[in-house]
């Protein structure tokens, strides 16, 4: 892995971490999740060879601290923060943008904020679930999460969370099926190169901001689905090919079905970016060049 170019921006409330890699058209990376910019490493390398490559962690997450910790999170001004990414790196040309699950929701978003900003995005499994039909189902789970992190901690309302997220009757030992974004019992950092130990020990700090301020609101949120389909000759749905069933694969399938577009699938299933970069990146890159 070439090593990136640091850079820091001031937004309204936050310092955002991103990093560039390559030349070429701009490709923004939203992550999901608590991976922020590390959970792209795995492709960022290959996309950066035919792209300038940046990725981020979004505020309040890693190395993008906020002003005001205790801050309300919304999804548009998440979006805002990717728009300003863009005015800094690409003030010239409309970019590519490719988010994953709640980075998949960011830009949503910023395609229907800031359309003339945005060539091509690829949302991977955004979780909208209020476009759903059963919409009230996972709004009682994500009070049964709130109830949980509230009585008993992090980790059982982690668990309550990856339960709900998962396909009626999956084995929550198989990683294609464990649709939470980030570990419920992840490795211990000393069994880990110091890296991989780094981003272990960040994704777990994580995890109240995201669990308890993240989650909440985004899954609340309600994409703008009228201008959604007026853009949707440059909007990629895509989906992972072992996901089908599970919550976050639901609502980027009923998009495609209601815009009349293709549901893109990618190797492994809702966490395939980390279960398998390679293939993912590949399938990325397909996409972003067709």
């Amino acid at each position: 892995m070439t090593s990136p170019t640091i850079g820091h921006l001031r937004v309204d409330g936050a310092t955002l971490h991103y990093e560039v890699r390559g030349e070429g058209p701009l490709l923004l990376l939203i992550p999901g999740g608590t991976g922020g910019a590390a959970s792209f490493d795995g492709v960022a390398d290959d996309l950066a060879t035919g792209y300038t490559v940046v990725s981020y962690d979004p505020r309040g997450l890693s190395r993008s601290p906020l002003d005001d910790p205790e801050a309300e999170q919304r999804v548009a001004q998440h979006a805002d923060d990717a728009f300003r990414l863009l005015e800094l790196l690409s003030p010239d040309a409309p970019a590519r943008v490719a988010g994953c699950s709640s980075g998949a929701i960011v830009a949503l978003h910023l395609l229907t904020t800031h359309p003339e900003r945005v060539g091509r995005v690829v949302a991977h499994e955004p979780p909208v679930v209020e476009v759903l039909p059963d919409a009230a189902e996972h709004r009682a789970l994500l009070a049964r999460v709130r109830d949980t992190f509230q009585r008993e901690g992090l980790m059982p309302a982690a668990a309550v969370f990856a339960a709900g997220l998962r396909r009626p009757g999956a084995d929550s030992a198989d990683p294609d099926t464990a649709a939470v974004d980030a570990p419920v019992d992840p490795p211990k950092p000393a069994e880990l190169p110091p890296e991989a130990a780094a981003r272990v020990e960040r994704t777990m700090a994580d995890m109240p901001y995201f669990l308890g301020r993240i989650v909440p609101s985004f899954m609340a949120y309600t994409p703008d689905v009228d201008r959604l389909e007026a853009l949707s000759d440059r909007l990629v749905l895509a989906a992972g090919a072992d996901s089908a069933g599970e919550l976050p694969y639901r609502p980027a399938a009923f998009l495609a079905e209601r815009f009349g577009t293709p549901l893109v699938h990618f190797p492994g299933g809702h966490t395939g970016l980390s279960t398998h970069p390679a293939e993912f990146g590949e399938r990325l890159r397909e996409v972003l060049d067709a």
